[in-house]
């Protein structure tokens, strides 16, 4: 609890430095209400629904074949100015993750449904050139994550009761076989498409492509073809200050 508290201390470090050393870009001349925003840092909030998966392959490397799940997002964002219509955009979210397959386990099938929860810092690209009244957004960039808790739920005649996440970057023997494992720190990329109002109100839609393997090594086995990557996309509403 301790760790991850000093990472939304230090994320919260990073943006509010962001916005304090933040240098103006001249606004261009318009008529949207917000415009005045233009030019200066600007603050965020945003929250929206996940629909997250797992993919990959296994140390067989067969396809995994995983389904969707749904989950959820919200955080906040400083909107830094680098040039007319185009910013740079740190956060800092809470986020669920994970996906659900099928196991069949000595005869006897059943759904498994892994739950994961993380600490989002993504840095974005932005560009919101007017369109109407308001203005388009389009962005993309990186993204770490460190994960925090997370559970996975068993589900089917015979299926073993439910197990706790732990996060590490190695498994040794000696660790408890009571918890499933995966890595704690993540990277990724994101892309986002959507629309702010002149009310400051927006919507968007955000993808995202995990380029890091959150299985972790596992002592006394070599390197396999095993490899599993978060992806998934969402819809989400924000307001600006």
């Amino acid at each position: 609890m301790k760790k991850t508290m000093a990472m939304i201390m230090c994320a919260g470090s990073v943006l509010m430095f962001s916005a304090t050393h933040a240098q103006d870009v001249p606004a261009p001349s318009t008529s949207v209400s917000s415009a005045d925003a233009i030019g200066r840092t600007t603050f965020g909030i945003r929250a929206g629904v996940n629909f997250a998966n797992i993919t990959g392959r296994y140390a067989n490397d067969s396809k995994m074949k995983n389904d969707l799940i749904p989950g959820f997002h919200v955080g906040v964002n400083a909107e830094l100015p680098i040039a007319p219509a185009f910013f740079i955009q740190p956060g800092v979210l809470f986020t669920t993750r994970g996906a659900k397959m099928e196991k069949v386990s000595s005869a006897q099938t059943f759904d498994v449904t892994t739950h994961l929860s993380y600490i989002e810092i993504p840095v974005n690209f932005v560009f919101k050139p007017l369109l109407g009244t308001g203005r388009l957004i389009a962005g993309f960039g990186p993204y770490v994550d460190f994960g925090i808790g997370g559970k996975l739920k068993f589900d089917g005649t015979g299926a073993p009761g439910d197990m706790d996440v732990k996060f590490q970057k190695d498994v040794s023997n000696s660790d408890s076989d009571d918890f499933a494992y995966y890595r704690s720190f993540g990277a990724g990329a994101n892309v986002l498409f959507g629309y702010e109002f002149a009310n400051k109100l927006s919507f968007q839609l955000n993808a995202q492509l995990g380029l890091t393997d959150i299985n972790p090594k596992y002592e006394g086995i070599g390197d396999t073809d095993a490899k599993a990557n978060h992806t998934g996309f969402g819809i989400s509403a924000g307001y600006r200050f």
